[in-house]
């Protein structure tokens, strides 16, 4: 008798609805099994408190109850999936194991290891599109090259979409099975982790928490250009983190800001789209994780100066936007991505520090890391990436934070020692004279760090860093 039992892995797609390789189980098979693997071998590279292991609990416990109402459960292991999903699969007795699709260049490492080890036990492995509307070599230029370029890349996304690609699909769940022995998610200790502020920022976690952080944006979409780069301002879904790890479908979502339309929609959508052009670019070029999307500037030469990357990490630059920025990313985990820009363009063209080095921060603190996204808007910001303008694209921080925090309410908020500086000298106390910061009791260089770069300065080292690798290219052709 054929074997009618399958066992779906779950990674970064923690949720039931709308998940296609559960799907195509459920609709292929008479028993479906469930499982997350919690991989040591990333793991073991990530802090002993790390909030983005709370949220991953917290989903996966949803998900088991959710998954127990259906007569199911779910089982979560902790090793090295290499080793534990053939194990697992071996020891439910069934077919194949479906998952969804990742695009990393680990993971594809990860998944290839895991099929060949399965159809040495003659069990198949089939993985499935999920995360993204389009994926590898969907959407190419008329040339069947890549694009480098996002808004040719939009435009072309765009022309290639059809209904069929929105469409969100339902699943009977009758058909999950409970394996024949005790499951439950691990406590964080049992993990080697500790306890962060999660609960205390208060975000909604798991499936249920995406659906009502969802809805509340859908009141707001229309108003998102608008509101989008005001980091004081409720403009943002704050959907990201849960995009990432897939606590709701993309599908879901692309479809609404679709069929909504008008300006605050169709932003949305282009940011979603944003997010699958550096997919596709991780894709067919997977040196970018070490190198420079742009190949001649992996000579640029960066400063090595760990007093200033100090500062940056610690929020103490003297640039109140960029501080303000740096200890929101480090309080909550979350940063706003407007600021993204500006600290990045800060680091690298104000202080002169290597993109990498910012990326690498940012990988360790943001709960909705992604390596695509966050090694792509790295490099546009640095203008080693994908981008069409040229490298002297240098944000002046003080300009950045009188047009996108004009009253200084972001700025209070996560710098309370400026909350005496009046609002005309919050975004640049330096540039109070002694008689007006007297009066206000501040002092400079006390209270709050004073600049440690002068803007104007540090563009004209980044203009001659770029024009020097500029011209050496140039004195090899």
């Amino acid at each position: 008798m054929q074997n009618d039992s399958a066992l779906v892995w779950f990674r970064r797609d923690l949720r039931l609805f709308d998940n296609t390789a559960l799907r195509q189980a459920l609709e292929g098979y008479g028993r479906v099994y469930c499982v997350f693997v919690f991989d040591t071998t990333l793991l073991a590279q990530l802090p002993r408190r790390d909030r983005r292991i709370e949220f991953i609990r917290h989903a996966l416990n949803e998900l088991d109850r959710t998954m127990r109402e259906q007569g199911g459960a779910l089982i979560v292991l902790h090793g090295d999936p290499v080793s534990e999903i053939p194990k697992l699969a071996r020891k439910l007795g069934v077919a194949a194991v479906h998952a969804n699709r990742d695009y990393e260049p680990a993971a594809v490492q990860r998944d290839a290891r895991v099929a060949e080890a399965l159809a040495g036990m003659d069990v198949g492995f089939r993985d499935f599109k999920d995360q993204v509307i389009f994926e590898k070599s969907e959407v190419m230029t008329q040339g069947g090259t890549p694009f480098s370029v996002f808004t040719p890349y939009k435009n072309a996304w765009l022309k290639r979409l059809l209904p069929g690609d929105l469409q969100v699909h339902e699943a009977d769940f009758g058909r999950l099975a409970r394996p024949d022995f005790p499951t439950a998610v691990p406590e964080l200790a049992a993990l080697g982790f500790e306890p962060t502020n999660l609960a205390e920022l208060k975000f909604p976690l798991g499936a249920s928490g995406a659906a009502s952080l969802f809805d509340d944006f859908q009141d707001r979409i229309d108003s998102y250009k608008e509101a989008r780069d005001f980091p004081a301002v409720k403009g943002v879904s704050y959907l990201s983190v849960h995009l990432r790890f897939g606590t709701l479908s993309i599908r879901q979502l692309a479809a609404f800001a679709y069929a909504r339309g008008g300006r605050g929609a169709e932003t949305w959508l282009s940011e979603l789209i944003w997010r699958e052009f550096y997919m596709m670019i991780l894709w067919h070029h997977p040196r970018v994780v070490e190198h420079c999307f742009k190949p001649e500037y992996d000579a640029l030469c960066w400063d090595e100066d760990e007093a200033l990357f100090a500062a940056w990490c610690e929020g103490r630059t003297g640039y109140p936007i960029v501080d303000a920025a740096m200890r929101q990313i480090k309080q909550s985990g979350y940063m706003h991505n407007r600021l993204r820009m500006i600290v990045a363009s800060f680091l690298t063209k104000d202080l002169g520090i290597s993109w990498r080095r910012g990326e690498a921060y940012f990988a360790e603190h943001l709960n909705d890391f992604e390596l695509a996204s966050n090694n792509g808007g790295w490099q546009w910001a640095a203008s080693t990436g994908c981008d069409a303008q040229p490298y002297f694209r240098i944000f002046n921080p003080v300009t950045q934070s009188e047009k996108f925090d004009p009253q200084g309410k972001f700025l209070r908020r996560y710098l309370p020692e400026l909350n005496k500086v009046p609002d005309k000298f919050i975004h640049a106390p330096w540039t109070m004279k002694p008689s007006d910061a007297e009066a206000c009791g501040f002092v400079l260089g006390h209270d709050y760090p004073a600049p440690v770069v002068n803007h104007a300065q540090a563009r004209e080292r980044t203009l001659a860093r770029f024009a020097a690798v500029k011209q050496g290219a140039s004195d090899h052709v």
